[in-house]
């Protein structure tokens, strides 16, 4: 009646991957949970199928209640597999179905009616029934179709619905594919139910889930099985909407410096031994490996973290044996507890990141703390880079103006341009705010880009031409500096936008010129375009006039701090290196002007142009093309 060699190989193969998932560490997270009801579920459908099949061909040696009994039993996990499904699917993209017993009751209503439709089916033999000649489907058969299918359809919803809440393109894939396997084998269990090739089918989508979200291996170290980076993500997503932070990060000081000292292949060694003395001295904690030396150990009930921490440098003050080489670590730590539930995952993983970093800052070995007091920085600054992703993303960058004047007659000759975003309240952040971070994250060049492009494009319009004025400023970051593209792109921008290169002057810092090679390269090329450039923040860093001298720069801009030292405590040094500049053929631009008095004292060193909040902050576009109008 049934063929049951797809049926018992697929068994089998599900027992294999079991026993594999078992055997290694998992997040005690929701999901995780979900997905070993999925696999008791599945496992107990297939066991069954395969039983009830083999008693139905073989029913004159059982009795009619076992076989009752065995049928029913299938079907009730057949049904409840498809609600297993469609609990993984939604439980990936953050939809609770528990949460509101309205929306629970409604979810659960299919399998419930036909769960109840299988055991009342011994009295009406609605979708089966025994007599004296074995097994025969009912006359409501099919309805298991529409039962199992409408979670199949309820999947489809949320995955189309939802699929912007996921991080990652593939795992809405997973979860597409997932559900089609599904849809596949319930048409084959439809059209070839003899085979049993709906087992086979399951038994792929939940290959499918597996491999996708569930492989432990993912989310574990390599040889000491401590959870890796994106395992605590996923903690982190999860914990913090039911339950405090409470943990302790600690680390490795200096970790770079280390692995360059003890060579890569030693210092991974060395990495491997304190994950396994972690694993083996402290069981009942959850531990993270965060990269870079860094771990993490969460626990959920009171725990003396000082006790946990006097423990661990006493252990460090011992070296790691690796092979007949000594490593020896030296370790900091930070206490992080945030009492207050639902803080943002990004704000407590920002936390972790800058607890290792202010430990690893310390001068001693004190354990840190970091609480709710450090939230609102955090929060603050996780939102300035989500300002900043956005801003880039959605092409809203702004740009500001700054005017620059002439020192003898206190007319507007230019303009410094800078970028502005707006932050989730809408108010304008300043570059010091943002510009670090898009430095870190890899966004400066995309900023540059866009910032320069959008800055040609207004400068070239009619009304600002109408202003005479004689140059625009525009900064680059040393990063943007390194780039190899940068005249291509740059050159592109002008040339779209139709104003000459020569009205552009290129602001760079001190920190550009730290590859003299690089910076002669990348000068000269931009010279020939016709770009200019200007040295900003002098004072701050280490170049001197000897070295300036080589370079062909037409300005050089005082940081404001040396013009604030200067205007509170006058002496001989800057108005003798300005003098020094000025003969050799550099123009002096003095930053930070605040007073009438600070203008006019700059003005009497010699400097050629200044720049300050005197004259007027850094405006929008529409603001400076008036304020200029009006200056004239």
């Amino acid at each position: 009646m049934w063929d049951l060699s797809y049926a018992a190989p697929s068994l089998a193969i599900l027992a294999v991957m079991i026993g594999h998932y078992i055997s290694l560490p998992r997040l005690p997270v929701r999901k995780n949970k979900i997905f070993i009801y999925l696999t008791i579920v599945i496992s107990s459908t297939m066991a069954f199928d395969v039983l009830s099949s083999w008693a139905d061909m073989d029913y004159t040696n059982f009795p009619d209640w076992l076989l009752y009994f065995l049928n029913s039993a299938y079907f009730i996990f057949f049904f409840a597999g498809a609600l297993s499904f469609h609990f993984f699917a939604a439980n990936i993209l953050n939809v609770d179905l528990t949460n509101n017993l309205k929306r629970r009751y409604l979810v659960e209503l299919p399998v419930n009616l036909a769960i109840i439709f299988v055991l009342i089916t011994p009295w009406t033999k609605w979708l089966y029934y025994i007599d004296e000649t074995g097994y025969h489907s009912g006359p409501l058969y099919n309805l298991l179709y529409l039962f199992y299918s409408t979670y199949i359809l309820f999947s489809f919803a949320i995955i189309v619905k939802r699929r912007k809440y996921l991080i990652r393109v593939r795992e809405w894939e997973i979860l597409l594919g997932c559900n089609i396997v599904l849809s596949i084998g319930l048409v084959f269990r439809y059209s070839l139910p003899k085979f049993m090739l709906e087992n086979l089918f399951t038994l792929a989508a939940y290959t499918v889930l597996f491999l996708g979200f569930e492989n432990p291996d993912l989310h574990l170290i390599e040889r000491t099985f401590l959870f890796n980076k994106v395992a605590l993500r996923e903690y982190v997503v999860e914990q913090n909407k039911n339950s405090p932070i409470n943990a302790l990060v600690f680390g490795i000081k200096n970790f770079s410096d280390k692995r360059v000292l003890y060579g890569i292949q030693q210092a991974n060694q060395g990495i491997y031994l304190v994950q396994n003395y972690l694993r083996k001295e402290f069981p009942k904690y959850l531990i993270f490996y965060n990269d870079a030396g860094c771990f993490i150990m969460f626990s959920k009930d009171k725990t003396d973290w000082g006790e946990i921490y006097a423990k661990l440098l006493y252990r460090f003050k011992q070296p790691w044996i690796s092979k007949d080489t000594e490593i020896y670590w030296d370790i900091c730590g930070t206490h992080i507890n945030f009492p207050e539930k639902k803080i943002p995952s990004d704000v407590v993983l920002r936390a972790f990141n800058k607890a290792f970093f202010n430990a690893n800052d310390s001068l001693d070995t004190e354990l840190l703390t970091i609480d709710k007091a450090d939230v609102a920085f955090f929060t603050e600054e996780t939102d300035i880079k989500r300002s900043l992703d956005y801003a880039i993303e959605n092409n809203t960058v702004e740009v500001f103006f700054q005017p620059i004047v002439d020192s003898q007659t206190g007319k507007y000759v230019g303009a410094e341009a800078l970028a502005r975003i707006k932050n989730s309240e809408g108010k304008i952040l300043s570059p010091s705010a943002f510009i670090p971070i898009a430095e870190k994250n890899g966004k400066i060049n995309q900023l540059g880009k866009q910032m320069f492009k959008k800055c040609c494009d207004l400068v070239s319009a009619a009304s600002f031409k109408e202003l005479g004025l004689s140059f625009i400023n525009i900064n680059l970051s040393p990063i943007q500096f390194l780039r190899n593209d940068l005249e291509q792109s740059l050159s592109s921008f002008i040339h779209e936008s139709g104003i000459g290169s020569d009205f552009i002057h290129l602001e760079i810092t001190e920190e550009a010129m730290i590859d003299d090679y690089q910076m002669q390269r990348q000068i000269s090329s931009l010279t020939e375009l016709g770009f200019k450039f200007v040295l900003d923040d002098y004072g701050v860093g280490y170049s001197n006039i000897v070295r300036l001298r080589n370079t062909p720069f037409i300005n050089i801009k005082l940081d404001m701090s040396l013009v604030w030292d200067y205007c509170k405590n006058p002496g001989t040094i800057l108005p003798t290196e300005i003098e020094a500049f000025k003969k050799c053929g550099f123009e002096i631009t003095a930053e930070g002007i605040e007073t009438a008095q600070m203008a006019k004292i700059m003005r009497d060193i010699g400097c050629n142009y200044l720049q300050g909040y005197y004259y007027s902050k850094p405006i929008p576009y529409e603001e400076f093309i008036e304020k200029c109008k009006e200056q004239k």
